[in-house]
């Protein structure tokens, strides 16, 4: 594969349908210049599962799971460069270091403080999973975690 492909494929790859090129509906406001790698993430993550959102995980969980070839039992390919580096300047900004009450770093969202400080008047499902997302965030397949089902409204 050229290079020269890789490169035109990330320069015209796209955000989720409907969303505003400035704000993408996850948590955070996107800046321009990390709007691809947003793209990319999206295009490689949410195709198989719905897209995390990168602030509901220390940024070195992030960092793990791009190396990992066996992404959670299941085998794929990992990103290389240009793309790599792209979705990790994104993953970057988009989440935080990990918090050093946190004595190992979190492997799933279930057992990361940011998620929980994330939803802290949310009673928690006892097997929290990312399709246990749509259940209060009924717009998770066009990464829109700011709208509410209606008990959440308020």
């Amino acid at each position: 594969m050229s290079s020269g492909w890789v490169l035109a494929k990330i320069s015209t790859a796209t955000t989720p349908k409907n969303t505003d090129n400035q704000l993408i509906s996850n948590v955070d406001v996107v800046p321009p210049r990390y709007q691809t790698g947003l793209s990319i993430y999206l295009e490689k993550c949410a195709t198989c599962h719905i897209g995390i959102p990168p602030q509901v995980l220390p940024t070195e969980t992030w960092q793990i799971i791009l190396q990992d070839s066996q992404h959670y039992g299941v085998q794929l390919p990992i990103l290389q460069d240009p793309a790599l580096q792209l979705v990790w300047n994104y993953l970057q900004i988009a989440s935080r270091p990990k918090s050093p009450q946190e004595d190992r770093i979190p492997y799933r969202m279930a057992s990361s403080r940011y998620f929980k400080a994330l939803h802290p008047k949310v009673q928690l499902p006892q097997e929290l999973n990312i399709k246990s997302c749509v259940t209060c965030h009924p717009k998770v397949e066009e990464f829109d975690f700011r709208t509410l089902s209606g008990e959440w409204e308020e």
